[in-house]
């Protein structure tokens, strides 16, 4: 059996389902098919990792997909990322960085099950042709494209003229043509979900501590347990479940070690005791395990991932970061949107070798300056001066110019992104020189920061930056606010190395920083100089 389409979707997980679903709101004479080994629907819960969504991801399943709706009605708003240094038994007096509100652009917390069983009817309900129970097992590159689908009823052969790799990890394309690239960052995940929720603001009874947040809900938010070499997460699911995971540099922290769900729990139990008193609590009071999985050596490139041949790769099919910011949904964001434009400008007639190779020089211009965020920095996450200092550095570097790019539909825009190259280019070399500096100061000392608070709206500047994200912009408008907010990310660096040098003088800065002109870091200096927290008045 043959059958024609136009775009073959090869998967249909988040990346496949949402580009089906933007595909088809972008062109309805498309004929889009998606083919999904699995069965739908999908488990509820316990379904895939990858729960928490930021700014970008956000916008992209809101706005761009329509779904603000259903976000609102079956997720949860996320109240943003918030990460805890503990330092003894008393939750009171451990660091912690996060927002004391809830800032201007949302975010949510998604149970994958249900969000993609919801992408899947969305597509249906537009036309977009999804089976399930079908594994792609072959393709021919071509013009069509070949692809051998095996389903219940035997093999079906299918010719397409796009063929977009949503595959995930099985990486149909990138496997088939050799393309996979190691990117030197070496870390290792477990995770679980439990049936019940694991609240937070229940482990302390201080009453300063519990109205440092408004609301007092931190248990809302993607919860970090920062260590030397590691992190613990808890995420909280609409349904009452919560996401719990361990995220480890190998160097530093044995995978073996937290291999099933018993010897993870007793890593938790050693390495963030109040945590691991919290989900043993849950479990003894009848909560039941839903999953337990690992992967190693997670984090992934790619030599290619859009080709003037007509196919492309999405998701984890192509390149895959760190957890760690919750940047998923961001990437798939970005190269779902760049394909759309690409087969939207082959539909019109018009010729897109040349912009496929430019687009795919900006996502991995945008991959690997995040992928600065990562290397080499996990040693230094359980220092909580330290890692003030880059949560700042690295959420501005996002908002104030990628974030700001997407949120305002110019991702694929090659005539505003000519002009903006060469900023980009200098805060892509800064950026790598701050990630350099805080591992130097990291090497230099141990940080402490017992009971401080660094409450992210304590920055009227950092505010701002993800406040404008939304605020619609003309392209005069945009260009200027894109000018104004790299002039800040360059201050902003400078500023870093002088605190770095005056908290740790035995570091070599090396060759000149930025001209400091702006004070962004002053509400962090008056908490490191009164060694307590800023409050919520």
């Amino acid at each position: 059996m043959v059958e024609r389409c136009d775009v073959l979707i090869a998967g249909g997980g988040l990346a496949g389902l949402s580009l089906a679903l933007q595909l088809a709101k972008q062109d309805d004479g498309l004929r889009i098919v998606v083919l999904e080994r699995h069965r739908l629907p999908y488990p509820e819960a316990a379904h895939k990792v990858g729960e928490s969504t930021v700014e970008i991801g956000a916008h992209y399943f809101a706005e761009v997909l329509g779904l603000r709706q259903h976000l609102q009605e079956a997720h949860l708003r996320k109240f943003g990322l918030r990460f805890f240094f503990a330092n003894g038994d008393d939750v009171s007096q451990w660091a912690e960085a996060g927002s004391s509100r809830y800032l201007s652009t949302p975010s949510y917390q998604i149970d994958r099950g249900v969000f993609e069983n919801h992408l899947a009817d969305c597509c249906r309900a537009v036309g977009v042709d999804v089976r399930d129970g079908v594994r792609v097992a072959t393709w021919s590159e071509g013009q069509p494209h070949s692809v051998r689908a095996v389903e219940q009823g035997g093999d079906v052969e299918w010719q397409c003229d796009w063929l977009i790799d949503a595959s995930s990890r099985n990486a149909l394309i990138k496997r088939s043509l050799g393309l996979q690239q190691d990117n030197a960052h070496d870390c290792n995940a477990v995770w679980f979900r439990i049936d019940r929720r694991v609240q937070i603001d229940n482990w302390c009874d201080d009453a300063a501590w519990r109205a440092r947040t408004d609301p007092p809900r931190r248990w809302q938010s993607t919860n970090h347990f920062m260590g030397a070499g590691y992190w613990v997460w808890l995420i909280p699911l609409a349904g009452g479940a919560t996401s719990v995971g361990i995220v480890s540099d190998p160097a530093l922290h044995d995978l073996d070690a937290m291999r099933d769900i018993d010897k993870a729990l007793n890593w938790i139990d050693r390495h963030q005791p109040r945590c691991g008193q919290a989900l043993r609590e849950v479990l003894g009071a009848g909560a039941t395990v839903l999953d337990f999985r690992r992967l190693r050596n997670y984090s992934h490139g790619a030599q290619q991932v859009f080709s003037k041949n007509r196919w492309a790769a999405t998701g984890e099919a192509g390149v895959f970061l760190d957890p760690f910011y919750s940047p998923g949904s961001d990437f798939i964001a970005l190269s779902n949107t760049l394909i759309a434009a690409l087969i939207d400008r082959d539909r019109s007639g018009q010729r897109f070798g040349a912009q496929a190779a430019i687009y795919q020089e900006v996502y991995f211009s945008f991959y690997e300056s995040t992928l600065a965020l990562y290397q080499g920095q996990y040693p230094l996450f359980g220092q909580p001066r330290i890692m003030a200092v880059k949560i700042l550095w690295d959420y501005a570097y996002y908002w104030a110019i990628l974030a700001l790019l997407f949120t305002q539909g110019r991702t694929a825009d090659l005539s505003l992104l000519a002009r903006i190259k060469q900023p980009l280019l200098r805060l892509r070399s800064l950026n790598t020189r701050v990630q350099t500096l805080l591992r130097d100061w990291s090497a230099s000392e141990s940080d402490e920061a017992r009971g401080c608070f660094f409450d992210q709206c304590d920055y009227d500047w950092l505010a701002q930056l993800n406040s404008e994200l939304t605020e619609p912009l003309d392209d005069a408008a945009l260009l200027a606010r894109l000018t104004d907010n790299a002039a800040q990310l360059e201050s902003l660096c400078g500023e870093i190395a002088v605190l770095v040098a005056e908290l740790s003088p035995g570091i070599a800065l090396g060759e000149p920083w930025p001209e400091v002109t702006t004070a962004h870091l002053r509400p962090l200096r008056e908490q490191l100089a009164a060694g307590q927290a800023s409050s919520v008045a």
